[in-house]
């Protein structure tokens, strides 16, 4: 068969096509085209802003300038929409059933070795970036972070020391130049590696979310001299500030829950009280085997129950004490007393006796017995208790925290009573501890008290109750095993 010039260029083409193929198959794959994880530099992430009233665009374009990275970090895009600079990218952090979890993989985001996150309004300085960069690197293994000021306004050094067991986070004075805290407007540096370690890398307000998981990690932090610029902006309309007051409240609030505190102790002696008060639930459930959630999870009572369970005692020793009612500091109270003068700090409730011939004595009592709970004139709940004869007093209707009241009466010289829960320390005992009944320092008042509180206590518990303390239910948790 005679072949043509036009058979023979096709034969040549579909040979040279199955030498391709062949040799693709046969070839490695290719290297990853994507830059490679932690390459030097800094990425600017913006974070700190409020939709309704900021500074992004002019921000954004400030430090992509320079050039470097820069990232917007949001729940959803702002709006109204920001006209962002070409090159600046949005980080939309709130999940979407049809995309992967936005920090799931932090480093298609960022790739920088380091990060910025720089509060809205902040102006580039050129070099600046790089020297806390510089700063970081030649300092020790604990500094991790390295802060600029923003603005005029220098930064004040604050330590802060976190108690987890107490849910508190307690600030105060620094030294100058190296700190776990700062005071003022800041630019914040840290390796990209470490910022996304943390359990809430980008929660809000930034700088305190980062000081707080830093302190738990032992970091420390170095402050520099030189500031960053802050942007001249027309004053925030009245309704904006109302707005970004109520927007920081709520996320302060949502922060605190987040890392556990329920009191902040500031640098300059005030305190701030996150948790339960008399319009929200307690800050704990129903309690099983004496052994309350939290301290199973390492911790004691929340501060701010203590506070509502020293309120509701006072108010409620004042009562019985107005009406003629005699009572008497029972079981772990009158140990707490014993020991501290004050609630034992693991104690979920307050525990008094009374005689309960007096009852007819107190009005709130009376109607309680009746089986209807009834709010007293500041708002403290009495009622009849479910589990048997006796009583509490809630420190309100939303929140269950009480103070329980055991009506005794006297049979043959010894205190009874006709409810018994099955706690070790729930027994009978001489009248003659309550004649007389003698005062004692309790939660910031003075209760009554039996008038020989070691013996009392030791008949109840054992004897060294006072110097060994325990938990409530050993079997469950032991104290130490923390």
């Amino acid at each position: 068969m005679r072949v043509t010039l036009c058979r023979a260029v096709l034969a040549g083409a579909i040979g040279l096509n199955l030498l391709l193929l062949y040799c693709a198959w046969r070839a490695p794959p290719p290297p990853c085209r994507s830059p490679p994880r932690g390459v030097p530099g800094v990425t600017v992430l913006l974070r700190d802003f409020e939709d309704f009233e900021n500074d992004l665009a002019g921000t954004a374009r400030s430090f992509a300038s320079l050039p470097i990275p820069v990232l917007v970090a949001a729940e959803t895009a702002p709006y109204p929409p920001v006209p962002l600079p070409a090159g600046v990218r949005m980080l939309l952090l709130r999940p979407t059933a049809d995309q992967p979890p936005p920090l799931a993989h932090p480093e298609v985001h960022i790739r920088t070795r380091h990060v910025a996150l720089v509060p809205d309004g902040t102006r580039a300085v050129p070099g600046l970036l790089e020297r806390m960069r510089n700063a970081l690197e030649e300092g020790d293994g604990d500094t991790r972070l390295v802060a600029a000021p923003v603005g005029s306004v220098p930064l004040r050094c604050l330590e802060l020391q976190l108690e987890p067991r107490a849910w508190t986070a307690r600030y105060s004075p620094g030294t100058p130049g190296v700190c776990q805290a700062v005071e003022g407007t800041a630019v914040l540096l840290l390796r990209t590696r470490d910022l996304f370690a943390l359990p809430f890398p980008l929660a809000r307000p930034v700088p305190t979310a980062l000081f707080v998981q830093a302190a738990f990690r032992g970091w420390r932090l170095r402050v520099m001299p030189a500031a960053f610029p802050a942007a001249r902006r027309p004053p925030i309309s009245p309704h904006g500030r109302w707005k970004a007051h109520k927007l920081s409240e709520t996320r302060w609030r949502q922060l605190m829950e987040d890392l556990g505190i329920k009191r902040e102790v500031l640098a300059d002696g005030q305190e701030r009280w996150y948790g339960c008060g008399k319009e929200t639930a307690r800050c704990f459930g129903t309690v099983h085997a004496r052994t309350p959630q939290y301290l199973l999870a390492g911790r004691w009572t929340p501060p701010c129950c203590l506070r509502a369970l020293r309120e509701t005692a006072r108010h409620v020793a004042g009562v019985l004490e107005a009406t003629g009612v005699r009572y008497w500091l029972e079981g772990g109270s009158l140990l707490g007393a014993a020991r501290l003068g004050d609630i034992i700090p693991w104690d979920y409730d307050v525990d008094f006796g009374i005689y309960r011939e007096d009852v007819s004595k107190c009005q709130w009592l009376a109607m309680a017995v009746a089986g209807e709970p009834v709010e007293d004139n500041e708002g403290f709940l009495w009622e009849k208790a479910a589990e048997g004869d006796f009583y509490r007093v809630h420190y309100s209707r939303s929140n269950r925290l009480h103070v329980d009241l055991w009506p005794f009466y006297p049979r043959e010289g010894v205190m009874t009573k006709d409810t018994w829960l099955g706690h070790p320390q729930d027994v009978e005992f001489p009248e003659s501890f309550l004649r007389p009944r003698v005062p004692m320092p309790f939660a910031g008042f003075t209760a009554m008290a039996p008038n020989n509180v070691r013996a009392f206590l030791e008949l109840k518990f054992g004897p060294g109750a006072i110097e060994n303390p325990e938990y409530p239910n050993p079997a469950v948790k032991r104290l130490g095993q923390d």
